[in-house]
């Protein structure tokens, strides 16, 4: 009896000894670290079906009658070589802006005074022949004498383009225009002057010089500030004019006057220009 009891003590020791020993070799082992946390990968978010993707934007073309936008210039050079092309009949009556270095004036042509003439000047006008042209004869108590153009090309093309007479049915007042003319038959060409005072004599002398038209209003007042300095005797030659242009001006008489723009005014061609 007394071995079967020492043996089952042994018995006994022998197991605690195990639990323990196991015991302390957990507590010995390292612990386990967690895995690091993987970052998230969210979708890109998908456009909503109502939110339509930015489109770029043109302008809108212009209504009908609305505001266009610049028209490239109109080559009216081109037009005025051509002269044979340029014979258009004139309104009965028409106004003409001039804008000068001194100013603005106005001049109203009447078809029925010198329908030749009217015709010729509506179409000059029309086609810009008049611009930057200056008033290169300027005589005081006499007359503005101006229409040799700017540019040599067109001075050439309108050299020998001269028309009929037509029969003075006016007389030669202050403030009428009136076509130039060398005295021969039928030499009226561009040229043109606006009389400063009474002038009849002017009526009957040559072929008779025929008024197509009348400053208005005030505007003899822009007129008569032209610069005279000049005189008759001293101006410009006007062959020479015609063949070297402003430049020829620009150097030899330098205070004259100039047109910046002759336009058609209250007239359906006046939208045009």
């Amino acid at each position: 009896m007394r071995q079967r009891a020492r043996a089952t003590a042994w018995a006994v020791l022998l197991m605690t000894a195990a639990v323990v020993l196991n015991s302390c070799k957990k507590q010995s082992e390292p612990a386990q670290s967690a895995a690091p946390e993987q970052p998230k990968a969210e979708a890109p978010a998908q456009p909503s079906a109502a939110a339509p993707a930015p489109a770029e934007t043109k302008p809108e073309p212009a209504a009908a009658g609305g505001k266009k936008g610049a028209e490239p210039a109109h080559n009216y050079v081109k037009e005025l070589l051509i002269p044979a092309k340029l014979k258009e009949k004139a309104p009965e009556t028409y106004k003409v802006r001039f804008d000068t270095t001194r100013g603005e004036f106005v001049i109203t042509v009447t078809r029925a005074w010198a329908p030749l003439e009217a015709d010729r000047f509506y179409n000059l006008v029309k086609h810009h022949f008049y611009d930057n042209a200056a008033f290169f004869r300027v005589v005081p108590n006499f007359v503005v004498q101006f229409g040799i153009s700017a540019n040599p090309a067109v001075s050439a093309a309108w050299q020998h383009v001269e028309m009929k007479d037509d029969p003075p049915s006016q007389t030669n007042k202050r403030g009428t225009i009136t076509f130039a003319q060398t005295g021969s038959p039928n030499s009226r060409g561009t040229q043109v002057f606006i009389n400063l005072k009474d002038n009849p004599r002017l009526d009957h002398m040559a072929q008779g010089f025929a008024p197509f038209g009348i400053v208005d209003g005030n505007g003899m007042n822009v007129v008569e500030m032209m610069y005279d300095g000049y005189g008759d005797s001293s101006g410009p030659d006007q062959d020479q004019l015609a063949k070297q242009g402003d430049p020829y001006l620009r150097k030899g008489w330098p205070k004259l006057d100039h047109i910046k723009s002759a336009t058609l005014v209250g007239t359906s061609d006046s939208v045009k220009q």
